[in-house]
């Protein structure tokens, strides 16, 4: 979750995104494939879909349109974003109803479709990335432009998005305004194919270790993965306790975080989790969850 006043580059980033990603197994190009054939969106010229999917619906898309539906089911946004990235802008923007939808497959990696003649399930195992501005306006909390939005206001537009929805964000970051310095400064930071030999080596580390387990990255790890995994020494677990305590976590977003610390520890080739790795995984959490 990014957040942050207008053209701050929220939608840039996340457009960027699938160029630091792994490259597709051919299990994982076979799967996308399947789906966009079975949706009838695969291009005559293409028999093999081999750069993952990047969809990123308007705000105004439907339940069925993100889900999936109709008299004869066919795959939504969600399905066709399967080993991908599935970008929602705008989130608070969306349909109650259709954000919460969300939740399940979020978890369970599927979508099951239930009709009168029976029931389908397509393969939903994305990468959620969004996107909001912090108020209606978009301004609350710049240093720069004052906020035009009364505090009740505020506070009804990001409570569009529900506790539930917002505790299976691991990852949330705000979106500063780019002053004029950093925006004319010629300096270059890393190319992606750089962070992507970064990503790649963490995901070789998560194959290898669940190699006999059927998952291939540590999102997918289920809590008996997690105890054997994910362990920490004494000050990590005195930094957990704290974390629970303080920040009244859920049982949900306990794992959440051990799974993101574990990740942070592969990205660095470390094979056993820090507490600098577990306090960085700690300060992504979504703000709204911990106040």
């Amino acid at each position: 979750m990014m957040s942050g006043p207008p053209g701050a580059g929220k939608t840039l980033m996340a457009r960027a995104l699938p160029a630091i990603l792994p490259r597709m197994s051919i299990e994982e190009a076979l799967d996308v494939t399947r789906i966009y054939s079975v949706a009838d969106q695969l291009p005559p010229e293409v028999p093999l879909i081999r750069a993952r999917p990047f969809r990123a619906p308007h705000h105004t898309i439907s339940h069925a349109g993100l889900v999936g539906g109709g008299n004869q089911p066919h795959p939504g946004e969600i399905s066709l974003a399967h080993r991908g990235v599935l970008f929602l802008d705008e989130l608070p923007e969306f349909g109650q109803r259709v954000l919460e939808v969300l939740r399940q497959p979020i978890e369970d990696k599927i979508v099951t479709i239930s009709r009168a003649q029976g029931s389908l399930t397509f393969p939903a195992n994305f990468q959620l990335i969004a996107a909001m501005n912090p108020c209606p306006c978009g301004y609350y909390g710049d240093p720069v432009k004052p906020c035009t939005c009364s505090n009740s206001t505020v506070t009804k537009y990001q409570k569009r998005i529900s506790g539930p929805l917002l505790d299976r964000i691991d990852i949330f970051v705000e979106v500063p305004r780019v002053d004029y310095d950093k925006l004319s400064d010629q300096r270059l930071g890393e190319p992606s194919q750089v962070v992507r030999s970064r990503v790649e080596n963490a995901r070789t580390i998560q194959r290898q270790r669940f190699a006999e387990n059927g998952i291939s990255a540590n999102a997918e790890m289920r809590p008996a993965d997690i105890r054997r995994h994910c362990g920490l020494d004494d000050t990590g677990m005195n930094l957990m306790r704290a974390a629970m305590n303080q920040y009244q976590l859920s049982a949900r977003a306990y794992h959440r975080i051990l799974k993101l610390a574990r990740t942070i520890a592969d990205l660095g080739g470390v094979e056993r989790i820090t507490p600098q790795h577990l306090a960085e995984a700690l300060q992504y959490r979504p703000r709204t969850v911990l106040q």
